[in-house]
């Protein structure tokens, strides 16, 4: 049996977080499935990149070597985002911790088919107020390129500010840099409803 086959075993993480409309929970095993579909989606290689990812295993790797070993080492990471309302799996949102930044920055992929919903700033803003009240997080990071229009626009309604430009690893293009400071912002984004304890 491969890895991938082992996952059908073990139960979903509780979630992390909820939102109105949204839960997001740690990604497992399980969701390798899914993670080979988003990482496929034509948006994520325009965007994001090629991870490589053509398998169930491959898909199981990158969870297991990403997300995975970040909830372990920094106690956050991507986590899934589910659809409250019939458990739909429609995108990663979260945290990552990379070795060329001072601070974590925000990330967030979604189905091409659940895009244009609000589901982003609603999910992203959950995130944020998650790392603000529950991970005590100082200060949270993000980054897009100058074509991505669509992210840009989520960065900004959940009150991140444009800081400068930056050559980012294994990009030839520069990155655009966003930032929010939680000690000089009084109010919680909008969208955010709560945090799971």
């Amino acid at each position: 049996m491969s890895v991938a086959g082992a996952a059908a075993f073990t139960d979903p993480p509780e979630p992390v977080l909820e939102t109105e409309r949204l839960s997001l929970r740690h990604l497992d095993v399980s969701d390798a499935d899914f993670i080979l579909t988003l990482l496929n989606e034509p948006s994520f290689l325009h965007y994001i990149g090629d991870r490589q990812v053509r398998s169930i295993d491959d898909a199981v790797g990158y969870i297991l070597k990403g997300p995975a070993a970040s909830y372990r080492q920094h106690g956050f990471g991507l986590d899934l985002v589910q659809l409250k309302s019939d458990g739909s799996k429609i995108g990663i949102c979260g945290l990552i911790q990379r070795d060329y930044l001072p601070h974590p920055d925000i990330g967030y992929a979604f189905l091409q088919s659940y895009c244009s919903k609000g589901y982003g700033v609603e999910a992203a803003a959950g995130v944020l107020q998650h790392a603000r009240l529950v991970l005590g997080l100082p200060r949270v990071l993000a980054i897009t390129s100058d074509e991505n229009i669509a992210s840009i626009r989520v960065l900004e309604k959940i009150g991140l500010g444009f800081e400068n430009h930056f050559e980012q690893p294994g990009y030839p293009n520069p990155s655009r840099l966003y930032s929010v400071d939680f000690d000089r912002t009084h109010h919680l984004p909008q969208h955010a409803h709560h945090a799971a304890q």
